[in-house]
């Protein structure tokens, strides 16, 4: 996450510009006073929109424009260039809009527009339910509250969340915040004005214990009941517990909550060695986290190579490497086999010194509340297209669905923080009765020092990589396909082919 507090560049759009600097299909960043500004040209249509993406503040100028919207190169968040209004998580927030005209052949922007209201999308079903539950706090509890509210509804919006913070930004927790770069106001989704000003009754620590589907009713650890009409199941994932000697002392952590990673930090401040269970994606983002505030960290995973089962052998080589550049020390191939105050012992027989310890070996759906509501579940809670349960009434998104992907022509489930965000913007929309498919391509995105990873897609299985660029310059795009059909992108410092990709896989589908 970052802010631009750069002097604005480019001509002075008040001033004008010449329409012949503005090609269609084109591209151009101005400023109106101090504060950027692009303008976009689709034929006889001239746009111009705040050049800074909502989100984490990504450079629109250097996105891409498709249809009538455009979309920020870091995370594919995208927006309505008429209306600026934010389509697509993860980005939440409109950007602002500019009136313009053109005056013989130049392009003048003028004042800025008010924000209009935007009005109720057609279709949604006659009779809208009173009382929608959502039972979770994460990504897409929070995403589907906060679309039912933009889409007008106005009856019961209930979240029931088990964590004692109100929803964060989640993959902030194992980057910029925990390497001490990002302040903590930045981790909140939303303050929390925004669930009371917005009529959502957030409630907090609460613990729901089962699903009385008969009489539509949640009910608490407590025993108090909360009725609904619709219900949105987005538990999320836990961390898989450590189980070997030593697991449960105060100096070995799991990465999770907003609660879990203050205690890292708190930790980290005193420690000096530190150990990391695990070479998965949030591993590996804690290993570089903690090298930046120059702990010295050693990985252990039971891999040959880190990540490649999902990065593939060439990218997982240079993953490796780029930490090793930074500092960290893998043992590959092993795994802990006992902690101690100071020392991790592995398998292998080799002893680390440690007084600090961070578990990145995985993570498991909160599937519980739907086993014992009686709903069908296959390593996770199935879906169908709607994002319907096999429950009338009730709706998963989020970690634990498992949902028929379109582009794969699978059911899958993964575990992508847009993913979630955008399942709740659909589930929300389908409680409405707009029975609206699920059919966004998966994206996520990883940090690794200042090299960023874009995955477009989801391929569990490839039969081949097809690279363009230099992995080690740092400047490449891997296709992996199976029977010559591309399944999913990766790729750093390519971003207009990452969201060309996206776009092209959604086309497919469409």
């Amino acid at each position: 996450m970052a802010e631009d507090h750069a002097k604005p560049t480019g001509p002075d759009l008040v001033e004008g510009i010449a329409l012949s600097d503005l090609a269609d299909g084109g591209k151009l960043l101005g400023h109106c006073g101090h504060e950027p500004v692009l303008l976009v040209r689709r034929g006889a249509e001239i746009f111009a929109i705040g050049a800074t993406c909502t989100h984490y503040g990504g450079p629109l100028v250097d996105g891409l424009v498709a249809e009538d919207t455009v979309r920020c190169p870091w995370h594919h968040a995208c927006f309505d260039l008429r209306t600026g209004e934010a389509l697509r998580a993860p980005a939440f927030s409109p950007l602002v809009c500019w009136s313009v005209e053109q005056r013989d052949d130049r392009i003048v922007v003028g004042e800025k527009r008010k924000r209009t209201v935007s009005k109720p999308r057609p279709g949604g079903s006659s009779q809208a339910p009173e009382k929608i539950v959502i039972v979770g706090g994460g990504a897409a509890s929070f995403a589907a509250a906060e679309t039912l509210r933009r889409e007008h509804y106005q009856g019961s919006i209930v979240m029931l969340s088990n964590d004692e913070a109100p929803p964060v930004d989640r993959p902030n927790l194992s980057k910029d915040y925990l390497a001490g770069k990002a302040p903590e106001d930045w981790i909140p989704l939303r303050r929390e004005s925004f669930y009371s000003k917005n009529g959502i009754d957030l409630r907090l620590n609460a613990d729901v214990a089962s699903i009385d589907t008969r009489s539509g009713e949640v009910v608490l650890a407590d025993g108090a009941r909360t009725a609904y009409d619709r219900l949105l199941l987005a538990t999320g994932a836990e961390p898989v517990r450590l189980t070997i000697q030593g697991a449960d002392q105060p100096h070995v952590h799991t990465l999770r909550s907003f609660a879990d990673c203050k205690a890292i930090i708190e930790r980290a401040t005193t420690a000096r060695r530190a150990v990391v269970l695990g070479a998965s994606f949030i591993g590996l983002e804690v290993a570089a986290a903690l090298r930046s505030r120059s702990i010295e960290v050693h990985v252990v995973a039971p891999e040959k190579r880190p990540m490649e089962r999902i990065m593939g052998p060439q990218m997982a080589d240079f993953i490796r490497a780029l930490h090793e550049e930074n500092g960290v020390v893998f043992h590959l191939e092993d795994t802990a086999s006992s902690i101690d105050a100071s020392e991790v012992k592995l398998s292998g027989g080799d002893i680390l010194a440690a007084d600090l310890v961070v578990a990145g070996i995985g993570v498991r759906p909160r599937t519980g509340l739907a086993e014992t509501a009686g709903l069908t579940l296959d390593r996770g809670v199935v879906v169908n297209a709607f994002l319907e349960t096999s429950a009338p009434g009730i709706f998963a998104a989020g970690d634990i669905a498992r949902w028929p992907d379109p582009h794969s022509g699978e059911n899958i489930r993964v575990e992508h923080w847009v993913v979630a965000e955008r399942q709740g913007q659909t589930a929300a929309l389908n409680m409405l009765g707009h029975r609206q498919k699920f059919v966004a391509v998966p994206f996520f995105w990883s940090q690794h020092y200042h090299v960023p990873i874009n995955y477009v897609g989801h391929a569990v299985q490839w039969d081949e990589i097809a690279i363009d660029g230099d992995i080690v310059a740092r400047d490449c795009l891997l296709r992996f396909k199976r029977e010559g059909r591309t399944l999913a992108v990766a790729s750093i410092f390519r971003d207009i082919e990452s969201l060309g990709a996206e776009v092209e896989m959604e086309r497919q589908t469409t």
